[in-house]
């Protein structure tokens, strides 16, 4: 299950439904695909819902986006504690295995923080590789080969107005019309979640909330 983009201060989402939905579709693993916050004071609300999101006992991975790193030093550490505390790994440019699926956390692409080499330090081409990452222009720029890769950012527009991409600078994917659901890209297939949170106006157009379940096979 992939959930992106809580953007917790205007998120209309309870935290019940969330643990709701988990212990209904009960996955086998959980991917929060970044951007949590960026206001120090909604950090206590950050932890009300990984708390949730944690709650029924399945294995929660993390990867943080660019609103995320909007936070000065403190705050973003304890962003990343309150995320640890309720029992979420976050992979901040490293890897994790779990059986034998190898998962990657890259750090957010559009803020500079990407580091791909440290990501894959550890990891063996020859098994399985999910990557998590937030903004998804990485695939554009990544030059190793994953089995899968799940990111956000984009909202699937938010608003769905033709061309929006076009002046709202978004980088060459979103530009491209490439914002939302699953893609091919040379170094294997990649997911668009658009996310259940929303950024700048608290409104979504024709744009759903999304939780996404993936069939990996």
């Amino acid at each position: 299950m992939q959930i992106s983009d809580l953007h917790v201060e205007k998120l209309r989402i309870s935290s019940e439904r969330l643990t709701r939905l988990i212990q209904k579709e009960a996955p086998d693993y959980i991917f929060l695909t970044g951007d949590f916050t960026e206001k120090p004071r909604y950090l206590l609300k950050v932890q009300r819902y990984a708390q949730a999101i944690a709650k029924p006992g399945i294995p929660v991975f993390a990867v943080l986006g660019n609103h995320d790193h909007r936070l000065k030093s403190t705050a973003f550490k304890q962003l990343i504690r309150v995320l640890e505390n309720a029992g979420i790994k976050v992979l901040i440019n490293q890897s994790t295995s779990v059986g034998n699926l190898q998962i990657v956390g890259i750090d957010d692409f559009c803020s500079r923080h990407s580091k791909v080499y440290n990501a894959f330090k550890r990891v063996d081409p020859s098994k399985p590789t999910l990557v998590l990452t937030h903004d998804p222009n990485l695939v554009l720029y990544i030059d190793r080969k994953y089995t899968y890769l799940m990111a956000g950012h984009f909202h699937g527009k938010q608003f769905n107005i033709p061309f929006l991409f076009k002046f709202k600078k978004k980088g060459k994917l979103a530009a491209a019309g490439i914002y939302k659901g699953l893609h091919a890209g040379p170094y294997g297939h990649f997911y668009i979640s658009k996310g259940i949170g929303q950024a700048g106006i608290n409104a979504r157009f024709l744009i759903r909330s999304e939780v996404t379940l993936h069939d990996l096979g």
